[in-house]
């Protein structure tokens, strides 16, 4: 059993640089095309890389997670990336990916394993229609390698969804309206379907206004014009927006590279930036930290972002008094 990330230390350097590294992986030939495509998922959500060992199955699981592993003691549940993206392949699946989103370890059953590629989010981009409708979304960016091969980012976080690990609808409960005569506005920045919708339902419960973008670049572009138009009306910035939200791992821009121009912004001073991420490991946290963010909030925690944001905008009222 080999541990995967060889140099977290290396790694961390990444923030701010507008670059990630991705395990390329396949789910073998597909049956009806005859190609045999290339998925990606962020080095530092995987843990190791092993052999498949026996796995426990269970009733009445959902269709592609196959049962559960012992490891050291956890029991992790496995889940066939080939059944659940229902591709056909007689490429039976050789290794398991053990990964970790926002403190849940589950393991991820692939045909093989290829390299690691470091791209620029620059590179990354939004899929096209068909390769959306053709993974059932399950697909959140592609990019194209230096060798021309094109690789798909598997949008874990809907693969998670769809298996039923944030169905449940209780974690919204004790999220109350903030009583306050003051009218807030919440910029976020996220390109997971998924985490959009539990971040719209997050910020509706606690009756805030908000204004949604699907990566830094977009939402960097927004924040411009709102600076502009402010300048114009002759009123500071955070009198339009009280606090951004942004993912880490986007297209075009990452959330580390938007948090360094808004803090190096002076246009934006006092503009809290909290980051919202399913890399909930000390390091990337600290690495958030580093670049300026106000806070950092694991993903899918929704009383714990809503208790965050209630305290900053509360904040920036009294502020205001």
């Amino acid at each position: 059993m080999a541990t995967f990330i060889d140099s977290v230390d290396e790694r961390t350097n990444l923030a701010g640089t507008n670059h990630l590294e991705v395990l390329l992986f396949s789910l073998g030939t597909n049956d009806d095309t005859g190609r045999n495509e290339l998925f990606g998922i962020n080095v530092f959500k995987v843990r190791e890389v092993l052999n498949i060992p026996e796995i426990t199955s269970a009733p009445e699981m959902p269709e592609g997670v196959e049962g559960f592993v012992s490891l050291r003691g956890d029991m992790v549940p496995i889940i066939n990336l080939q059944k659940f993206c229902k591709l056909k392949s007689a490429d039976e699946p050789r290794i398991l990916m053990i990964t970790e989103y926002n403190t849940h370890v589950q393991g991820f059953l692939v045909s093989s394993v290829d390299t690691i590629q470091r791209l620029s989010w620059q590179q990354v981009r939004e899929p096209p229609p068909l390769i959306s409708r053709r993974m059932g979304g399950l697909v959140t960016a592609v990019a194209e390698l230096s060798d021309k091969r094109l690789v798909m980012l598997m949008d874990v976080e809907k693969v998670l969804a769809d298996a039923g690990e944030f169905h449940d609808d209780t974690v919204f409960d004790g999220i109350d309206k903030i009583e306050s005569e003051e009218h807030y506005t919440i910029l976020f920045a996220d390109d997971s379907t998924v985490a959009r919708k539990q971040i719209v339902k997050t910020l509706d419960a606690m009756g805030v206004a908000h204004i949604g973008t699907v990566n830094g670049a977009e939402a960097w572009s927004l924040l411009n014009k709102m600076a502009d138009q402010a300048a114009a009306d002759g009123l500071d910035v955070t009198s339009k927006i009280q606090a951004v939200l942004t993912d880490v791992e986007m297209p075009e821009m990452d959330g580390y590279v938007l948090t360094q121009k808004i803090k190096a912004d002076p246009r934006f001073s006092g503009l809290p930036v909290i980051m919202h991420s399913s890399l909930t490991a000390v390091a990337n946290q600290n690495m958030g930290v580093g670049v300026g963010a106000d806070a950092y909030v694991s993903k899918f925690q929704p009383r714990e972002l809503a208790a965050i944001l209630r305290d900053y905008l509360t904040r920036h009222a009294l502020l205001k008094k």
